[in-house]
């Protein structure tokens, strides 16, 4: 495969593992086994039980096990031709995945920001036409 196509393939693959490692990470229809998993990863009576449940509460580590998956289905590999390919294309795929997330993060917080906006601004505009009502009846009665 020329560079040009893994290029392509790196940067295609990278998306449905931060898809995958988002939404299993923030979305809601994952929030209570990752309730179950923040628990765990807290309470857990050891070393290894905690980082176990961890990894499916962090976008980052969880990308990482995204990945292996990945790279497992479609025998990617970057740069070189044989294992060492697996390990440079693992941890690229990883980095562009979370790049990815990373913006995905910041656009939903704008969109946040917008929405929380919005409503402040419908609130105020509310209280601004209540106002208004309450003095009409009084000018009416003058």
């Amino acid at each position: 495969m020329s560079i040009g196509m893994q290029i392509i393939w790196l940067f295609v693959l990278a998306i449905p593992i931060a898809c995958i490692a988002w939404t299993v990470t923030h979305e809601e229809v994952f929030r209570e086994p990752r309730e179950y998993c923040v628990k765990y990863s807290k309470a857990g009576k050891n070393l290894l039980t905690r980082k176990f449940f961890y990894l499916f509460t962090c976008e980052y580590c969880f990308s990482h096990y995204v990945t292996i998956l990945i790279l497992l289905l479609t025998g990617y590999k970057l740069l070189l031709d044989d294992w060492r390919g697996y390990i440079i294309a693992g941890f690229s795929l990883v980095w562009i995945a979370n790049v990815y997330m990373s913006l995905f993060g910041l656009v939903r917080l704008d969109i946040k920001a917008e929405r929380i906006e919005a409503n402040l601004s419908e609130a105020e505009l509310n209280r601004q036409t209540s106002r208004t009502s309450e003095d009409s009846p009084g000018a009416d009665e003058k």
